[in-house]
């Protein structure tokens, strides 16, 4: 009874807060548009803008961003921008005084790496919550990114049609960008006219110098989209390409399988021979239609390993190609960890094993005042596993003023006779100044429910409000409540009670110092409470200090102690064990980090205090060593020391990631990730070479290798082999359209 009285004082919390803004939210003054050129005369994109179509554009007046606000810019930069029928352009003019200073760290497609870089951020739909980030280097490598939620969060993995070209010359460098408007999508008014935000910046990496357009104040992220200028394209239309990409896989696989009845190990051997269709399609109302049949993901690079130190599931990110596109409409995190979607529920087991796709569609745009999304696909029987149909449907759209927000949420999964459904609503509100409120609720239903489970049993709430700023002081306070039964059948739940979470920050600029550029104080305070009871479950509480400096590193110094109420014991690593009981502990954290544009730099991270009943102590270093452009080591090395001296127990745990990054130029590039775990003895290899023929057009040889490191068994055990499993596949794409 005391969780449903909870329960129903949620919805009632929620419903309270939304009548609130409704009646406090004012109106945002909207800026000024400002009309871009629109260019009659050819651009050949070579990398050098001399052509007679630049000379009648004007360039951008650019602000000093990093690293003192409004200064005097040490290296020379100009920008311009212009349009016409199908392309937006963009043209850098980047002169260095020490041109064997320019930094061109890697050759590698879709990384960022130190470089000296120009990037251009488009908010088509002038939305000020969602941009693309196109970005390019002095060496044509170029970047693209989806920045969503006012940019609190980017999607790296996300790739787009457009070209780039750069000339580095003893003056400096030189770039010409040619977005068509199809990879952007916008709609026009009546009047014939297209809204849109636009920002620029430049990046001298050695000196961490950054210019941008508009004058963006460091309190604001440069890639905040409400922060952009927007930008007028008068007599423009967004297209209707279509683009049907089919692709061929081919290969063979083996993994080790255990013939219990002769007490050996045998080879278990798969050949592959796969077509699929992915078609996509410009609707009306600048929807995108993505079709996909027999999908397949064999490129998609392994995830990072990690190793669990608590009790809570860890939280993976998406990588696959087909969820990306607009991927940020369908964000609907309800606080606690949890999300009411997460894509990898679709075509990945729980512990992360491929379950093959069928195929399905997914449709992301705007229609109207609307942002809308679409998602069904159907995956295969596999094993034990049935078949099964998964659905969600995202609508949103703007209120009050160009940056609040209100919509709702539909999932559905359906398989076997078994099915879940999940639902909610939701808000974002900017209430004034830089204050934010956000608002959720969520509800599900399953088809096996228990009897007497009422509705706020099933559902979970979240209030968040927010001061976005970094500049003097930005903080965050946010209450969360999830029911016992709630269960988001294609969401991630990773604990559920009650949470009261406040974090804050105050930013103070040293502009007139030599070293720190700026420096700011926080604290934190979370959080989680058990249902019914409404004892502490997990608790976390830091003060820290955190700099960062001129030449483009920094660090911090964080004390922190945690509260655990364990009620059922538990293994970490499958090498020590915690006990029932309430627990209390600290540790001080120091970490640095060096200026991404050295060759050589390493990032550090350490800890040591208590831990549960014993003690921690734990290392995390980093390096990146860029030997050539055309090559790159990097690693993360991870070590934990685990002792509890009252039980006899201790661990040491070993994490190491390593990467080798090669290119021989922009089309031919190889990836080969190697990944040891102690705790499992696991050696796992993962190797992805590419060549792209031409946008579109890509050719993938994928080899995987699971290799064990310890063979040491029990008495009377079978003693497995040195390689558990191993794949070889080959990939080819071709995308037809446009």
């Amino acid at each position: 009874m005391a969780t449903m009285r909870v329960g129903r004082v949620w919805v009632h919390a929620v419903v309270a807060a939304i009548a609130g803004v409704l009646a406090w939210a004012g109106g945002v003054q909207a800026q000024s548009p400002m009309p871009l050129t629109r260019i009659q005369l050819p651009v050949e994109l070579d990398g050098m803008p001399d052509e007679a179509a630049w000379t009648g554009v004007e360039p951008l007046p650019l602000t000093m961003y990093f690293p003192t606000f409004g200064g005097a810019p040490r290296e020379r930069s100009e920008i311009r921008v212009a349009y016409d029928d199908d392309y937006l352009y963009a043209a850098g003019w980047f002169y260095d005084s020490e041109g064997e200073g320019i930094r061109i760290n890697s050759l590698y497609r879709d990384r960022w790496n130190g470089d000296d870089a120009f990037a251009i951020y488009v908010d088509s739909f002038n939305d000020n919550q969602n941009a693309k980030w196109f970005g390019i280097t002095p060496a044509a490598t170029r970047f693209d990114i989806l920045v969503s939620d006012d940019g609190a969060t980017l999607n790296g993995s996300w790739d787009a049609f457009w070209d780039a070209e750069t000339v580095v010359t003893d003056e400096g460098w030189f770039v010409e960008v040619r977005i068509p408007f199809s990879t952007l999508g916008f709609q026009t008014g009546d009047d014939g006219r297209a809204v849109m935000g636009l920002t620029v910046t430049r990046l001298v990496s050695r000196t961490g110098e950054r210019v941008t357009f508009p004058a963006i104040d460091p309190q604001f992220p440069f890639r905040q989209p409400s922060a952009a200028k927007d930008v007028v394209l008068e007599g423009v239309e967004s297209g209707r390409p279509v683009y049907v990409t089919p692709f061929v896989l081919g290969g063979r696989s083996r993994r080790a399988v255990l013939d219990e009845e002769e007490g050996v190990y045998r080879n278990e051997r798969t050949d592959t021979r796969e077509v699929g269709l992915d078609v996509r399609v410009q609707l009306a109302g600048n929807l995108t239609l993505d079709l996909t049949a027999n999908t397949d993901f064999a490129q998609v690079e392994a995830d990072d390993q990690e190793i669990n130190q608590g009790r809570f599931p860890l939280f993976f990110p998406e990588k696959r190609r087909f969820f990306q596109e607009g991927s940020g409409i369908f964000d609907f995190y309800t606080g606690n960890g949890n999300r009411l979607f997460h894509s990898r529920r679709i075509g990945l087991t729980d512990d992360n094993r491929p379950v093959p796709v069928l195929g399905g569609a997914r449709m992301v745009g705007r229609v109207g005042d609307w942002d809308v999304g679409l998602l069904n696909l159907q995956t295969e029987s596999q094993g034990a596993l049935g078949s099964e149909n998964f659905g969600a449907l995202r609508a949103r759209r703007r209120v009050f003023n160009d940056f609040s927000t209100m919509g709702g949420m539909l999932t559905t999964r359906a398989g076997d006779g078994r099915w879940n459904v999940a639902g909610g609503a939701d808000g974002v509100f900017r209430v004034v100044g830089d204050h934010y409120l956000t608002a959720k609720w969520a509800g599900s239903a399953l088809d096996d429910e228990e009897e007497g489970v009422d509705l706020a049993d099933r559902s979970t709430a979240y209030l968040h409000w927010q001061r976005r700023a970094n500049r003097a002081l930005a903080y965050t306070v946010s209450t969360s409540w999830t029911g016992e039964a709630y269960d988001p059948g294609v969401g991630f739940l990773q604990r559920r009670g009650v949470t009261l979470n406040a974090l804050a920050n105050y930013y103070i600029y040293t502009d007139d110092h030599a070293f720190f550029r700026r420096v700011f104080p926080g604290f934190l305070a979370f959080s989680n409470f058990r249902n019914g009871d409404g004892g502490l479950r997990s608790g976390q509480y830091a003060v820290w200090v955190q700099w960062e400096t001129k030449g483009g590193s920094g660090g911090w110094i964080e004390p922190k102690v945690f509260v655990e109420d364990v009620r059922s014991p538990f293994r970490i690593a499958d090498a020590v064990d915690i006990p029932v009981g309430r627990h209390v502990f600290a540790d001080l954290q120091v970490a640095w980090t060096m200026n991404a544009g050295r060759p050589l730099r390493t990032d550090l991270d350490a800890r040591a205090g208590t831990f549960y009943d014993g003690r921690r102590a734990q290392v995390i270093l980093s390096p990146t060593w860029n030997a050539h452009p055309r090559l790159e080591l990097g690693a993360t090395y991870q070590f934990t020391h685990l002792e509890f001296a009252d039980r006899d127990q201790e661990a040491d745990l070993h994490l190491l990631r390593f990467r080798i990054r090669t290119a021989l130029d922009s089309r031919a590039s190889g990836n080969a990730f190697l990944q040891y775990n102690s705790t499992t003895d696991g050696l796992d290899v993962n190797v992805r070479l590419r060549y792209n023929f031409a946008e579109g057009r890509d050719l993938w040889l994928v080899y995987n290798e699971g290799l064990l490191t310890d063979r040491t068994v029990a008495p009377g055990e079978v003693e497995p082999p040195h390689s558990l499993a191993r794949s070889f596949l080959v990939k080819y794409s071709h995308t037809w359209g446009g």
